[in-house]
């Protein structure tokens, strides 16, 4: 496991539970708005946290973290995460796992092994803006969806988000939903960087999406000031 960050204690990241954060190094998108922008390469001399730091921590405070997230970075490249899950799981820590989604046999894997107890999944764009929005061309874009699947037919608590850069559009959300067939725990979350995106332009998108959550389209905002 290449480890570039490690938060001990969050309140916000697995939802109802006091967890620590583990940040992975490497990722295989490349989205302009990335809020964890130095994560996404995977460097031949990377030096970060190593894992037995983290379970030794972990061991310290027993009975006062409940769980750990996994994310980065992208966690489901990382070549020992199933083993690195299964020691948390030994410590009788929750997991939540925070992925893009693209490689779908990894999720399944980690589901039917029991290693999961809550996923968050990152929906970038539709479909037709997916290359766009990542930065990245030839995407398997139907493992993006069979992943979306795999996680809606897993009984786990989960959570699928897009966070509203620039270059998205509030007509994009429904597009969004309706690509990939999401009928309930959708959060479209603010963006941390408008990337210059002018002031009325944000308040109409955000009207927009007002209106989006009216509709019976199963949806939540997260981060935007509504008042």
């Amino acid at each position: 496991m290449k480890i570039a960050g490690f938060m001990k204690t969050s309140f916000v990241d697995f939802p109802g539970k006091i967890a620590s954060v583990v940040f992975t190094q490497g990722c295989n998108l490349s989205c302009s708005y990335c809020h964890n922008a130095g994560l996404i390469e995977a460097k031949e001399d990377f030096r970060g946290v190593l894992p037995e730091e983290i379970f030794q921590w972990l061991s310290r405070r027993k009975g006062m973290i409940d769980g750990v997230v996994i994310s980065g970075g992208e966690p489901t490249l990382q070549c020992n995460l199933k083993v690195f899950i299964e020691e948390l799981k030994a410590m009788k820590l929750l997991v939540k796992l925070d992925t893009n989604g693209t490689n779908p046999d990894i999720l399944r894997t980690l589901i039917a092994d029991n290693l999961l107890d809550f996923i968050a999944m990152d929906l970038k764009a539709p479909l037709n803006k997916y290359e766009v929005i990542t930065g990245m061309s030839g995407l398997e874009l139907s493992s993006i969806r069979e992943s979306v699947e795999i996680i809606q037919n897993s009984g786990l608590a989960h959570e699928f988000r897009t966070t509203f850069c620039p270059n998205l559009d509030a007509d994009d959300i429904p597009c969004i939903i309706l690509d990939f067939e999401i009928n309930s725990n959708y959060v479209v979350q603010k963006c941390r960087d408008s990337g210059g995106q002018k002031l009325s332009d944000k308040k109409r998108d955000l009207r927009g999406l007002l209106t989006y959550t009216n509709r019976n389209f199963n949806l939540s905002l997260r981060g935007f000031e509504v008042g």
